[in-house]
């Protein structure tokens, strides 16, 4: 009634409902552990579980601009327990009796304490299930590439210029790396995220709750997950302040850097197919064009791309929202998650769609690797050592000049002779240290 903003697309994200499932289902067990009926402990149990696994989605329309407290949806979660408990218990909805919302679903809890939860919850489950695997599965993919194209040698570019030659598995190599980094960067943020808020209540001081509930509930959440949830070292720090969700979404956006880096330099290497640099053949998925026949186009590219874009606003959004958390308590929650969870999901979807529709199908074209390296000036600079710099530059501009080989034109110069030249300019030896 209160919150009409956004219409459906706008709602509290699956994977935020599904962690106050979790969540709920722990905190009736430890109730239970401290005296709630066990009868009721129970029905909320099932109920919860029924949350956790996704059967009432639909009981759960508010949309994420609402209080930045994540109130609305905790008491929406409360309700729609209490009164499934209350229909297995064959009792009447809506009567808070026996299962009251706030008495026995909220016991020992407070939406300051629970959302952040249930946050971090749904957090860690999005990268381990999506992320994480999505990124491993382009890192292998991309390393085998790397190694097919170990003996391809082609020219390389700095500046968007002719630069001296490498290999294309150096070249990939070097996004394999940069996969590798961002599961390394995202891995590094999780023990933050393992830190669960529960048992802080209102503003940290653990109010109406008893000596190791926190721990206990961690520890169940735990065992529900098979993450090594704890409780958090500080609550008043979980509270007031998501750190954690910053620096794991940080981790997020420099895997985007990455992702458009690689992404942009496999689109320009696959151009063409005759008036671009064609030294990569992307696969044919589908037509390229509504109206230029047989056009087709890096989809795949664009779409990671695109992405990444996303990503880096999700972030600063993120950022904001993070530097907001305003004495005992952050008011940004539901924002913050709701661009977390989007940054995982695209994260880890796009690098799968990438994978299986681009990179495990990219070939190489030798025949136009050779060509473009065989022509390229830039491989005078293996003549540095032997005829000094400022003569080498003087054959490659004369050559390019002249539009002649940078043979002839060394020749012409009586730098040295063909043979001097034939020994010195192997781009086989100019792939690393001597």
């Amino acid at each position: 009634m209160n919150f009409k903003i956004g219409g459906v697309t706008e709602r509290m994200p699956i994977p935020v409902i599904k962690a106050f499932g979790i969540l709920k289902r722990a905190a009736a067990e430890v109730n239970q552990d401290y005296g709630l009926d066990s009868k009721i402990a129970n029905a909320i149990m099932k109920a919860a579980d029924e949350v956790a696994e996704g059967k009432l989605n639909d009981h759960f329309p508010l949309v994420v601009w609402q209080t930045g407290s994540g109130t609305q949806t905790n008491m929406n979660v409360n309700e729609v327990i209490s009164n499934r408990a209350i229909e297995m218990l064959g009792g009447e909805l809506g009567s808070k009796k026996p299962v009251h919302p706030n008495d026995h679903v909220n016991k020992s809890q407070s939406s300051n304490d629970t959302f952040p939860t249930a946050m971090h919850i749904a957090a860690a489950v999005e990268v381990h299930e999506v992320l994480l695997p999505g990124l491993q599965k382009l890192h292998d993919a991309l390393e085998a590439k790397s190694k097919e194209f170990a003996q391809i040698i082609k020219i390389g570019r700095t500046h968007t210029q002719d630069a001296v030659p490498l290999t294309l598995g150096q070249e990939f190599s070097g996004y394999v790396q940069q996969v590798k980094y961002a599961m390394t960067r995202i891995k590094a943020a999780m023990p933050r995220i393992y830190e669960l808020a529960a048992g802080g209540t209102a503003v940290g001081t653990g109010l109406n709750t008893r000596i190791g509930f926190a721990e206990k509930v961690a520890a169940k959440v735990a065992a529900l997950t098979g993450l090594p949830f704890v409780t958090a070292a500080n609550k008043f720090e979980a509270l007031a302040a998501h750190d954690a969700l910053v620096e794991l979404s940080g981790a997020m956006n420099t895997t985007a850097c990455s992702l458009m880096k690689i992404a942009n330099d496999i689109r320009f290497l696959g151009s063409g197919p005759r008036s671009g640099l064609g030294e990569l053949i992307l696969p044919e998925n589908e037509p390229g064009s509504s109206i230029m026949p047989g056009k087709v186009n890096p989809t795949q590219c664009e779409a990671l791309t695109m992405v990444a874009a996303q990503v880096m606003g999700n972030h600063v959004a993120v950022t904001v929202g993070g530097s907001n958390g305003h004495f005992e308590l952050n008011v940004f929650k539901p924002m913050m998650i709701k661009n977390v969870l989007h940054s995982a999901r695209l994260l880890g979807d796009a690098c799968v769609s990438f994978t299986e529709n681009c990179v495990v199908g990219i070939q190489a074209n030798t025949e136009r690797i050779n060509k473009l390296m065989n022509e390229s000036l830039m491989l005078v600079t293996a003549l540095n050592p032997h005829i000094g710099y400022d003569k080498a530059a003087k054959i490659a501009k004369t050559a390019h000049k002249n539009g002649s080989t940078l043979k002839a034109t060394a020749i012409e110069l009586g730098y040295l002779t063909a043979e001097q030249f034939d020994e010195w300019v192997k781009p086989k030896d100019m792939l690393g240290p001597k």
